[in-house]
């Protein structure tokens, strides 16, 4: 099997867009509320949105199934307050499990958290376990910035985090950790702050001692890791000057990578870099990059090509492509095999 373990539904029928505008709308006239109720998508509307969408280029790809979540730059979460994001978070959650339903061989659903600047992560748990025991989600999205760019939040490794952490380990459910949308202008969302954030998250797990507490979480770094494979010698050093044992036993017992990286010498590096059991296959298609490149007449984010052609053995590719994710995601590994697959 080849599982994408990054997957956003960024195609969703505009009634989805068209509730948030009247939400958003309404923060200022809460009498304008919209209800969750009055968003009406049918399921022939949810076919009409993927479809020809994300399963016409998983066909394309050879792509069996996509671990399947909110659109991340959708999940904004420094809109408004918890209740805001409570609601929003919930349609959202609602959507993917669907979509998820009408597609259980393609699809499985992931959850974004009702995150909100400056509310306790703790308050985030009642959705979390909804998702995970009603709408059989197998991953979440954490985001380790909820005020748009302007990092107001504390870093991973503080204990304020550590209640959302705990449910994660009794439900052994990996969080990737994504941030949403920039509304500082000095951070462009997908060029900048999506690959500061795997950049910064990476470095406040190599300050801390989270797993200490926490030795079976499990957190997805997004993007290749933005700058840390690259800087993987920065990272090794930092950790020695800090008094942190070295990367691969303080912090690669826990942290995985994807292979959202758009060009091959990208991939390469990772490869080479990170040890292939933490490197998990992805494309965050349909994502932020969705042209093609004019040097190889191929999509930017057609990343099984570049996964293929590096230097990995056959049986390294399979890991990265398959049973890297069935072991991050184990909620995910028995659906499968409850699928006989």
């Amino acid at each position: 099997m080849i599982i994408d373990c990054h997957g956003h539904y960024t195609t969703a029928p505009p009634a989805l867009a068209a509730w948030r505008e009247r939400q958003t709308a309404s923060l200022s006239d809460p009498a304008a509320a919209p209800s969750p109720a009055d968003l009406r998508i049918g399921d022939d509307e949810l076919r009409e949105s993927v479809e020809p969408n994300q399963l016409r280029l998983m066909d394309e790809r050879g792509i069996d199934l996509t671990v399947f979540s909110p659109r991340a730059s959708f999940m904004a979460h420094h809109v408004g307050d918890f209740r805001t994001s409570a609601a929003w978070a919930a349609l959202c959650n609602d959507l993917c499990h669907r979509v998820a339903g009408l597609y259980p061989e393609r699809f499985a659903p992931a959850a974004m958290l009702p995150q909100s600047p400056g509310v306790d992560p703790a308050s985030c748990v009642p959705e979390l376990t909804r998702c995970v025991e009603e709408l059989g989600a197998v991953a979440v999205n954490l985001n380790p910035d909820p005020s748009g760019g302007h990092w107001t939040a504390p870093p991973l490794t503080d204990r304020s985090w550590y209640p959302l952490y705990e449910k994660l380990v009794e439900y052994d459910v990996p969080a990737m950790v994504h941030v949403s949308t920039s509304v500082n202008p000095a951070f462009h969302t997908t060029g900048g702050h999506y690959l500061n954030a795997d950049t910064t998250a990476f470095m406040q797990l190599v300050q801390g001692d989270l797993f200490a507490d926490f030795p079976t979480l499990r957190l997805v770094i997004p993007h290749g890791g933005g700058a840390v494979p690259y800087h993987w010698g920065r990272f090794r050093g930092l950790a020695a000057a800090l008094g942190r044992p070295e990367l691969e036993e303080h912090v690669l017992g826990n942290v995985f990578f994807d292979t959202c990286v758009y060009h091959q010498p990208g991939i390469d590096l990772l490869l080479d870099v990170v040890p292939t059991r933490n490197v998990l296959f992805a494309s965050e298609m349909i994502g932020a990059v969705r042209g093609v490149d004019p040097r190889t007449g191929h999509h930017f984010d057609d990343t099984r090509r570049y996964v293929e052609a590096s230097a990995l053995p056959a049986q390294e590719v399979a890991a990265v492509q398959e049973h890297n994710a069935r072991a991050v995601y184990p909620r995910l590994d028995a659906l499968l095999k409850r699928q006989g697959r």
